[in-house]
């Protein structure tokens, strides 16, 4: 199903000080590998997350092939990851998670709140949302993003584009969004053969997010 709104990126551009993967300091990314899955270990929650999809096998070291920035605080932490070489302003594909504490709102209202975010820096007539099937109850279908030309006042970001994919989970004490985005030069939303990356990649990884990733709390 493909919806078009006047909400256009904005919520997960993240800044933080680079930091060496599966680094052993107390101030590094709680990050690991386990039973061919990341997992991510912070406020309380385990969250277990897919394996970037653009590393090859044999691979070697997970750390020899990414690049990755984490940040946190008492209420929230992030990362993020990218491919080896990839640099924070000139990415072609971002992968990572956020846990929040907070559970008392409905994970659709977190879900908007999220695509508020996203349509921030895109241009209205450039921006879509989608699902590739329906929401079942609180257990919340991948969402979509499209945005084929962030907004011109954005430094930086002036005729380039973007496609998301995202998929959120709830606890009982809080939520969780595990997200992709690939970017290219701007495009045509309705034309998916300019997209920056081809729908059957798009597809594959939304259901991958959403059947592999899993937010449990540990407190």
């Amino acid at each position: 199903m493909m919806t078009y709104a006047k909400l256009p990126l904005a919520g997960l551009l993240l800044v933080a000080l680079a930091m060496p993967a599966w680094a052993q300091d107390a101030s590094q990314p709680p990050l690991a590998e386990a039973d061919g899955a990341l997992t991510l270990d912070r406020l309380g929650h385990h969250l277990t997350m897919p394996m970037p999809d653009w590393l090859k096998e044999p691979s070697g070291p997970i750390e020899s092939q990414i690049e990755i920035r984490y940040v946190g605080d008492d209420r929230q932490a992030v990362v993020e990851l990218r491919p080896k070489g990839e640099t924070e302003a000139l990415w072609n594909t971002l992968y990572g998670a956020r846990i929040t504490l907070g559970a008392t709102r409905p994970l659709a209202q977190f879900r908007a709140a999220v695509m508020a975010g996203y349509a921030a820096t895109c241009k209205p007539e450039s921006t879509g949302f989608f699902q590739l099937q329906p929401d079942q109850g609180e257990v919340l279908a991948p969402l979509g993003f499209i945005c084929g030309g962030y907004r011109d006042d954005l430094t930086g970001y002036r005729g380039l584009g973007e496609v998301a994919v995202m998929s959120f989970k709830k606890s009982t004490t809080g939520v969780a969004i595990v997200f992709q985005e690939w970017r290219g030069k701007s495009f045509d939303p309705k034309t998916p053969s300019t997209w920056p990356v081809a729908t059957d990649v798009v597809q594959a990884r939304a259901t991958q997010l959403q059947d592999q990733a899993a937010l449990t709390p540990t407190d």
